[in-house]
């Protein structure tokens, strides 16, 4: 009996206590839910909510005429997530079922790989359970759609454990053409893991613009996923486009020009500008290094390296002496005949003798003669040197030319003090050495001659616009009204007209059919691993045309291979010029305009091909009555029926040229760069054209001819 009682006390108080739990529990969650409940909610929240930013879309860059120079196309990567619960649960049932059919998808598809490297690929990251295997990277957003509908993949997120990161590729639709200038959008991974970026040219100088403002968005994880929160979503600002100066075909040609002299001479480097004379813009930069294997490629932006320039700099020498009135055009100056001379405390030689012994000052200039500047500089400024300074600030020769590129470098000039050694680096100075310019300065001082004394800044962008809406116009901008006096700059002009009649440059332009002035310049040089024995010279000309009315100015600048047969810059750099000045002279100069122009009627005014989503947008924008009878496909084509528009499907095949026409250039690059084809573009607006016909089967790497009206 005494151990029943015992017995059943315990169990008594055994059942108390759990009720006093029991309640206690039921209490506490009473608490939790009621009194404390906003606090826990908002505790739950933070840790399954989370801000995400959203990547704005980069901003185009765009030739004057509106070509597209470089721009941005989505690509996506893959990975997956071999721990997510579906493809865990039972044992991994879901995993099993559809790997076979998955490796067959992938194989098929991309053809990277055979359906058994596939399979042991994946079973091996399962075994693994890895949660960021990289699948695929870098795919096209067809690639990605296509990708989509495999097995496994249309599952869903929580069920096949993929994971979709979205980036852009920048495209330079040109490839080559102005590359270095334009410049690269490009990241790398620095030391600290985080993402920096390694932009140059108009990329560098105009990023921010470019890159717009992210936007962001709040979304809460659940198991299928991350599900945006309503209401909580800033969209991000795309980028700005920006419209250079550049006019496609004056580079296409400058660049021509340039590389085909390069190939023949095997230069090191070279380097060319095209200035349009009144207003500054330039209208093309090209410049080409060699690399190891013989070819050439845009690896650095030689308009804007500092180098000595040789006898171009003789236009400063010639109006400072010319401005000081120590000299006139028609004084006469003792050269001798040997080709060296002692001036002053140096010996100075020159490239080639001299025709005679004694020179005018305008022939002095026209042969390039190092002795003849070279006294006329010491009869100057041998009282004092610094004077000799201050006519290279008056002409804007030792600052930092003013263009709209970043990382620009300063000139580099020796000391010109009133000593022996500021003597000897005047006279020096005088023919080309002991100071550093770039080839933009030295243009932008003979721009200023051709353009009768008034010197224009030089400048790349046109304007900057947000969805076709100019945000900000760039006009000519004037640096110096008169950078000398107008009987200078008459002065300068005919000597430089006297280089080409009679001087360094009339082998080569002896039979032009427009005039031109211009001057040659060679320099010995020895920078960097190069020293002077080793031969290498900078080969220059730089002018205007036509020299009667200047419309474009032009540098050419070419570092010669070493002991080069070929040199000078009158017979190195001067054909190129010379090739450049044809072209552009017939194309832009003296072209003939129709008596009367006759607007051409747009017979196919409904022919228009593209995104399906964004021709529907535009109609609806438009309020434009739209007949629709394409389904969910991504490209379409527009018709006309009873002069309303149609819109329907356009059939994309891998491997199967599709048809382009009617597209504009961005929809037509996008497509056919995803196809994995080169595509060269002629002309400007939408596709006319395509040299392989809708239909025809294509390979990897194919070129594809389109031309554009």
């Amino acid at each position: 009996m005494e151990t029943r009682r015992d017995i059943l006390w315990r169990v008594y108080l055994s059942f108390l206590g759990i009720v006093v739990l029991s309640l206690l529990i039921l209490g506490k969650a009473f608490y939790i839910q009621r009194i404390e409940g906003d606090h826990w909610r908002s505790m739950s929240d933070s840790m399954h909510q989370r801000i995400v930013e959203l990547d704005a879309d980069r901003g185009t860059i765009y030739s004057e005429d509106g070509q597209m120079l470089s721009t941005s196309l989505p690509q996506f990567d893959i990975y997956l997530d071999f721990q997510a619960d579906g493809l865990r649960d039972k044992n991994g049932k879901v995993f099993r079922e559809n790997v076979d059919s998955f490796s067959i998808a992938l194989s098929k598809f991309f053809g990277d790989k055979s359906v058994n490297q596939y399979k042991a690929e994946l079973k091996e990251g399962y075994r693994k359970k890895s949660r960021y295997y990289p699948l695929k990277k870098k795919i096209s957003f067809e690639e990605y759609k296509a990708f989509r509908q495999f097995p496994l993949v249309k599952l869903g997120r929580n069920k096949s454990g993929v994971i979709v990161e979205e980036n852009s590729k920048r495209l330079l639709p040109f490839g080559l053409l102005a590359n270095r200038t334009i410049g690269l959008s490009r990241e790398h991974i620095a030391s600290n893991g985080k993402a920096k970026k390694q932009n140059v040219g108009l990329e560098k100088s105009y990023d921010s613009l470019l890159t717009g403002q992210k936007g962001q968005r709040l979304v809460r994880y659940a198991s299928g996923g991350a599900i945006p929160v309503e209401g909580f979503q800033v969209e991000p600002e795309n980028g700005k486009d920006i419209f250079t100066t550049l006019d496609v075909n004056i580079q296409d040609i400058s660049e021509n020009a340039l590389l085909r002299m390069m190939e023949t001479s095997e230069a090191l480097y070279g380097s060319c500008i095209v200035m349009e004379t009144r207003t500054g813009k330039i209208k093309a930069m090209a410049n080409l290094g060699r690399r190891p294997d013989g070819s050439y490629w845009e690896d650095d932006n030689y308009a804007l390296r500092v180098t000595e320039p040789g006898s171009t700099i003789k236009l400063v020498t010639l109006m400072a002496i010319l401005e000081k009135g120590t000299s006139k055009l028609d004084d006469l100056v003792e050269v001798g005949s040997a080709g060296h001379m002692i001036v002053g405390p140096r010996n100075v030689n020159d490239a080639e003798r001299s025709p005679k012994p004694v020179l005018t000052v305008k022939e002095c200039f026209a042969h390039s003669s190092n002795v003849g500047m070279s006294k006329l500089a010491l009869k100057a400024f041998s009282q004092n040197p610094k004077e000799f300074r201050e006519y290279l600030h008056k002409y804007h020769m030792d600052v930092t030319v003013p263009v709209d590129l970043s990382n620009i470098p300063k000139p580099r000039l020796a000391p010109l003090e009133k000593n022996s050694g500021g003597l000897m680096n005047m006279i020096t100075m005088s023919f080309g050495y002991a100071l550093q310019v770039s080839p933009l300065h030295t243009l932008a001082l003979y721009n200023a001659i051709a353009n009768n004394g008034v010197m224009v800044k030089p400048y790349l962008v046109s304007s900057i616009r947000q969805d076709g809406i100019i945000v900000k116009q760039f006009e000519p901008t004037v640096l110096d009204e008169s950078i000398t006096k107008p009987e200078v700059v008459k002065a300068a002009r005919q000597s430089m007209e006297a280089v080409i009649s009679e001087g360094t440059g009339r082998k080569v332009f002896q039979d032009m059919p427009f005039p031109i002035a211009g001057k040659t310049g060679t320099a010995h040089v020895a920078d960097g691993n190069i020293k002077y024995y080793d031969g290498v010279y900078q080969a220059s000309f730089v002018g205007y045309f036509p020299a009667n009315d200047p419309q474009y100015t032009c540098i050419v600048v070419i570092r010669s291979k070493p002991h080069a047969a070929i040199h000078y810059g009158g017979t190195l750099s001067g054909p190129v010029f010379k090739e450049i000045a044809t072209k552009l002279y017939s194309m832009y100069v003296n072209k003939k305009e129709p008596a009367q122009y006759i607007p051409k009627k747009d017979s196919a005014a409904f022919f228009y091909a593209g995104n399906t989503e964004d021709i529907r947008t535009v109609y609806k924008t438009l309020n434009v009555g739209y007949m629709d009878s394409a389904a969910q496909g991504s490209w379409s084509s527009v018709y006309a029926a009873n002069y309303k528009p149609v819109i329907r499907n356009a059939t994309v095949r891998q491997q199967v040229m599709p048809n382009v026409r009617g597209m504009g250039l961005k929809d037509a690059l996008f497509l056919l760069e995803n196809m994995g084809v080169k595509v060269s573009v002629k002309g400007k607006g939408k596709v006319s054209s395509q040299s392989v016909s809708p239909g025809e089967a294509i390979t990897k790497g194919a070129t594809v001819v389109l031309e554009l009206s």
